[in-house]
């Protein structure tokens, strides 16, 4: 099965499972990244199963789901694996349900070529649902909530002429990604430069156009879903996650303020991945320079920030904006001052 993020195909390949399960018959469901990852750990001298029966138990399931094919790191070992995986079922026609995050020609040919065998499967694209109206800016986004195309000040009186102009770019940029969202925009500058205000903008366009978008402020993110956790939370951990995962169009504000503990690097990743793979739209700022994401940054995740083939990063040259507001002193001439 294959279609966008949120259309339903996770839930029917689970449903898959579940009747099969329900009837008496075993059915192993798993995602192409969990997989990996458990192969990954049976590595470990404490693990309590070891590869070869791990693996095999999985290639040898009587009907085997796996989910978010694509959505997995794509290594060379992660592809060997797959492809030793899915060769075997293929030539041993094991019943298998697979869920595409990708349109199945994007696959490696090798795996599109089993996928696409017209005498041994049944391929079906299910459709885009109506976007949610869940999508909208929260109580915490008041001043975000303002932040329009309009009122975006880019002839700012203290700018050289090449910020000036440079802003004026970043301007149209972001205005040509709210009219057709497409790949990833990555905003660089100092704080104040702008950046937070045309990723806003984007989104308030968006809305407008009664399109779905999701703005968040990463390291804030990161708190809300560890709240998940506590029994008072009013959303789930994986109804936040997925929501940030898959939205149609998504804002990763002050990317890189985070904290780098390890959990966080790992949601982070995932949401980068999941997004990398879905080819999802995106908006990225962050006051990290180029060569900072590339220095300082997880190469697993700067390597897809800055990948020419979805990402545009653009750094804004203008200052902090509140530089501006400072009150110029006024001269007072030696006339003008009494007793004189």
């Amino acid at each position: 099965m294959a279609g966008p993020s949120g259309c339903g195909k996770t839930h029917l390949a689970a449903a898959i499972a579940n009747e099969h399960i329900g009837q008496g018959y075993p059915a192993f469901y798993i995602t192409a990244s969990d997989l990996l990852d458990h192969l990954r750990s049976t590595y470990s001298p404490a693990s309590e199963m070891p590869y070869d029966a791990f693996f095999d138990q999985v290639r040898n399931a009587p009907l085997l789901v796996l989910d978010d094919l694509g959505a997995q790191t794509s290594t060379s070992w992660a592809k060997e694996k797959l492809d030793q995986l899915l060769t075997h079922r293929f030539n041993s026609k094991l019943p298998t349900v697979i869920v595409t995050i990708i349109p199945i020609e994007q696959l490696e040919d090798r795996m599109h070529t089993r996928l696409s065998d017209p005498d041994l499967c049944h391929i079906y694209v299910v459709e885009e649902k109506r976007p949610s109206l869940e999508y909208s800016w929260g109580p915490e986004f008041e001043l975000q909530k303002d932040m329009t195309f309009d009122n975006f000040d880019w002839r700012r009186v203290n700018l050289l002429p090449e910020q000036r102009e440079n802003l004026d770019q970043a301007y149209h940029l972001a205005l040509d990604f709210a009219k057709s969202p497409d790949g990833w925009l990555v905003f660089l500058g100092v704080t104040g430069c702008g950046k937070t205000h045309l990723a806003a903008a984007i989104v308030n366009y968006r809305y407008q156009a009664k399109k779905p978008a999701l703005f968040i402020v990463v390291p804030e993110f990161l708190d809300h879903l560890r709240s998940t956790f506590s029994p008072e939370s009013k959303i789930s951990y994986d109804q936040l996650f997925e929501k940030v995962k898959t939205a149609p169009l998504l804002v990763l504000d002050d990317f890189g303020e985070q904290s780098t503990t390890a959990w966080a690097r790992e949601k982070l990743y995932q949401v980068i991945n999941y997004r990398y793979n879905a080819r999802l739209a995106t908006v990225i700022t962050t006051r990290y320079s180029l060569e900072e994401i590339l220095e300082e940054i997880e190469s697993s995740i700067s390597s897809r920030l800055v990948d020419p083939k979805i990402s545009t990063p653009f750094n804004i040259m203008a200052p902090d904006y509140r530089g501006d507001l400072r009150p110029s002193r006024k001269r007072i001439s030696r006339r003008g001052r009494k007793g004189r």
